[in-house]
């Protein structure tokens, strides 16, 4: 990625992307001087989760290239500054360090793990720069660790696209009794904040709706063998067996349960939903679960020219979890950086500090239709989109069975 050190310079904006790389393709805006940039994006973009990592990646690529080609902010060229986390806390930090370091970027877009985001939160918001993330879902990030019985915004710098694993985990359950007629839950997750949070509000509501849930159990990221586990879901007379955790373990346990002769369906969430899943775990896939954030992308018909853009590109990973949820995350940046302008006689504030603040202040106010439904944040910085998919593997693909909103009573 080549760094740009140009001053920000007033005048009106116009916009362009790269991902990891400098892409003068689109020139855009008018023949003058403009104004550079830049929107950081952070995600497990090798390795562990680099499938829906990628999606997010280019989710933010594609939106930062419309806007360049389309000049919806004349005069302003975006660059996108893409950061490899490797799905690790520590990682994560250092790159929100560098993004915030970088004196031309307004705002970041990510990450993909909840437990990763925990250790951003606090240098973005040092920084009063905008972090809006596409896909962590744990309800601690925005409404506090008590969130349950006393909900505290934690960072007014921090939003995101994706709903919360409190109406996530609860969806889940309620297709689980009422859908499939499950009645007996093996709950197991992977100790992650994202994993442990959506295991046990799965739990709690299924429950409550009449469900038994036998057994809870827990694995460790990056497990492969798990006979011990297979043998205690075979021996407790579940009929579904819930996991919180991601597709690396997921895909394995599942392909394990039914080579045991265990035929009961594995029912996860978003971190789940990967055609990595399927891939990794073949055939023993058919008929498991997973629920999904929004409705199924191409549904949307704002959508499908991303999706198209997508695959003309031949970019990697897997847009259908959080690419455009990722592509409305960079809209709203753009957005609020236009309304600084806009409020500024068309010029962008030449002071840095003073344009983050105003970035964080119009995000705060986004309200417009994006790819994925309207785009707008409640008090708490969360989505004011609720709705969620539950999607079954059906002939080794992803098919969505269930669209609503979850009823927490």
């Amino acid at each position: 990625m080549v760094i740009l050190t140009s001053v920000l310079t007033t005048g009106a904006l116009t916009l362009t992307a790269c991902g990891s790389r400098d892409d003068s393709g689109d020139k855009g805006g008018d023949n003058g001087s403009s104004t550079t940039l830049t929107i950081g994006v952070d995600a497990p973009l090798s390795g562990e989760n680099s499938t829906t990592g990628l999606g997010i990646q280019y989710g933010a690529q594609i939106a930062v290239d419309d806007a360049n080609k389309n000049n919806w902010v004349p005069g302003v060229k975006f660059k996108l500054k893409a950061l490899d986390d490797k799905a690790q806390p520590a990682t994560g930090q250092s790159n929100a360090t560098n993004i915030v370091g970088d004196k031309t970027a307004v705002g970041a877009v990510g990450p993909l793990n909840s437990g990763v985001a925990q250790t951003m939160q606090q240098v973005f918001a040092s920084a009063n720069m905008v972090q809006i993330s596409p896909a962590n879902t744990a309800p601690e990030l925005t409404q506090g660790k008590n969130w349950q019985t006393d909900k505290k915004r934690q960072f007014k710098t921090y939003f995101r696209t994706a709903t919360t694993d409190e109406l996530q985990g609860s969806f889940a359950a309620g297709y689980a009794y009422n859908g499939l007629k499950k009645k007996k839950a093996f709950v197991v997750d992977d100790k992650q904040t994202y994993g442990a949070g959506l295991a046990k509000i799965f739990n709690e509501q299924f429950k409550k709706l009449g469900g038994q849930v036998v057994a809870t159990d827990h694995v460790n990221t990056g497990d492969k063998d798990f006979g011990s586990l297979v043998t205690k879901i075979k021996n407790s007379g579940a009929d579904l067996l819930y996991y919180g955790g991601q597709y690396d373990e997921s895909a394995l346990i599942t392909k394990q349960l039914k080579d045991a002769g265990v035929k009961i369906p594995l029912f996860g969430g978003d971190g789940m939903f990967a055609s990595t899943y399927i891939e990794a775990a073949g055939k023993s896939s058919e008929g498991d679960l997973a629920t999904a954030i929004g409705v199924p992308a191409d549904t949307l018909p704002a959508a499908k020219q991303f999706i198209q853009t997508y695959k003309d590109k031949g970019y990697k990973g897997d847009y259908g979890a959080y690419g455009a949820y990722a592509y409305d995350a960079t809209t709203a940046i753009i957005k609020a950086v236009k309304a600084a302008a806009d409020a500024n006689g068309g010029k962008v504030p030449t002071d840095i500090n003073d344009l983050r603040s105003k970035v964080v202040d119009g995000v705060q106010k986004s309200d417009f239709e994006g790819l994925t439904g309207k785009i707008a944040f409640d008090q708490y910085g969360d989505t004011t989109n609720k709705q969620l998919t539950v999607y079954q593997v059906e002939k080794g693909a992803w098919k969505d069975v269930e669209t609503g909103t979850a009823d927490l009573k």
